[in-house]
């Protein structure tokens, strides 16, 4: 356990994950994976460093890095449950995510945002220095397919 303050706690134990409600706002409430399969959530889960936030026992947030653990991570999922937004647990938890020992001394961290630009820049995010050398392949309805 990843203790933040004495109310918030964050753990990267990933039998502590409510996989059920973190499947329920990514495939209802996200913006970016609705129709998700709660298969490809437990795989993404799987094979990512998880971080679940923790309000008296009970799971309000979640974020999930995709990483090498040695030149690249790319922070997805990140999200805190509606009825508990607006009280810092973001910054919390974000801030956890960005100390975790394992993510230390990458060259690249990434995201991608439409609406959290804010949050992130405290955390020393920008826009790409070089966005003319980025490139990808969206396919964003993939799971309403």
């Amino acid at each position: 356990m990843i203790t933040n303050d004495s109310s918030f706690q964050v753990s990267t134990d990933q039998t502590q994950l409510d996989i059920p409600m973190i499947y329920r706002f990514l495939s209802e409430q996200s913006t970016w994976a609705v129709g998700i399969s709660r298969p490809v959530v437990e795989r993404a889960i799987e094979n990512s460093l998880c971080f679940g936030g923790y309000l008296d026992g009970r799971q309000i947030a979640f974020a999930r890095v995709i990483t090498d653990f040695a030149t690249f991570a790319n922070l997805v999922d990140v999200f805190v449950v509606p009825e508990f937004r607006g009280r810092g647990y973001g910054k919390q938890l974000v801030g956890v995510v960005l100390r975790h020992p394992s993510l230390q001394k990458l060259r690249r961290f990434t995201l991608a945002t439409t609406d959290s630009h804010s949050l992130y820049e405290r955390f020393g995010f920008t826009a790409p220095q070089r966005p003319e050398t980025l490139m990808e392949r969206y396919f964003p309805n993939i799971y309403l397919s």
